[in-house]
């Protein structure tokens, strides 16, 4: 049994967190697989969208307590261990906006702390009815301070603030209207919907999302002008492509594209 399950359906990689007994906790171990998954998916191609999901009854539910917990029997009390530990974090979060491909996340049950980090870390979200969401560090004593960095990212700071500081969980309703997720759907249909959006987008032009979506974060934290002037630059690179030609074409004459790339 595999810590971090792949299944490929066309130009869709499934990406499913395997450690239910941990309730998909990010170990060391399943933050060593999503790195080597990310930096085979961004090499790969074939692939246009990815998902992110979790066996059993959570998503995740974040990082490994009782591995940080031993960390503290080194002779620094771990900190070395916790520098690596959330460096490497870091790294599979920023990874999962700098891919190429669009990643989804496919959640349920329950994700907390680093768990909702990954989340809000993904390009969009769906969340199956009565799933959780929180970073609730605060209520053992660790502010969740790397999970924050995405979360304000996300969703209003006012918001993440009452989140960070009050552990408080919040419903699936709740989390579409801050805009954490995208869209919430019953618990047996969480699988298909989520294939269902992950194919929309794998049918458009992949080089048009992979350019998108490297746009859609550089342009995020700039000035307004300065934002325009790089979408702009984008825009017209896009526009001087031999697909790009062929999509304006067959959409004025009616008829589908013949795509190359």
């Amino acid at each position: 049994m595999k810590l971090l399950e792949r299944h490929d359906t066309g130009a869709v990689a499934r990406l499913c967190l395997n450690a239910p007994d941990r309730l998909n906790a990010l170990s060391d171990a399943m933050l060593a697989a999503l790195q080597d998954q990310l930096d085979a998916l961004a090499q790969d191609r074939d692939i246009r969208v990815v998902v992110i999901s979790g066996a059993g009854r959570a998503f995740c539910a974040g990082h490994d307590l009782r591995e940080m917990q031993a960390a503290r029997q080194a002779a620094d009390g771990g900190a070395a261990a916790f520098a690596d530990l959330f460096a490497r974090c870091a790294r599979v979060m920023t990874g999962i906006t700098t891919l190429p491909q669009v990643v989804i996340a496919q959640v349920h049950g329950i994700a907390t702390a680093a768990g909702c980090q990954l989340v809000a870390s993904c390009d969009m979200a769906v969340a199956a009815e009565g799933t959780r969401f929180g970073v609730n560090g605060v209520n053992i004593g660790l502010f969740c301070s790397t999970p924050m960095v995405a979360l304000t990212r996300n969703i209003p700071r006012k918001a993440a603030f009452e989140m960070l500081t009050t552990g408080r969980l919040i419903e699936a309703p709740e989390a579409q209207a801050l805009g954490l997720v995208n869209r919430v759907v019953p618990p047996d249909a969480l699988a298909a919907e989520t294939l269902a959006l992950a194919q929309t987008v794998a049918a458009k032009l992949g080089a048009a999302v992979r350019i998108g979506k490297s746009a859609f974060y550089a342009q995020a934290d700039l000035p307004l002008d300065q934002a325009y002037a790089h979408a702009g630059a984008v825009m017209a690179e896009n526009m001087s492509w031999r697909d790009t030609e062929e999509g304006i074409a067959a959409f004025l004459e009616k008829r589908r594209p013949d795509w190359q790339g």
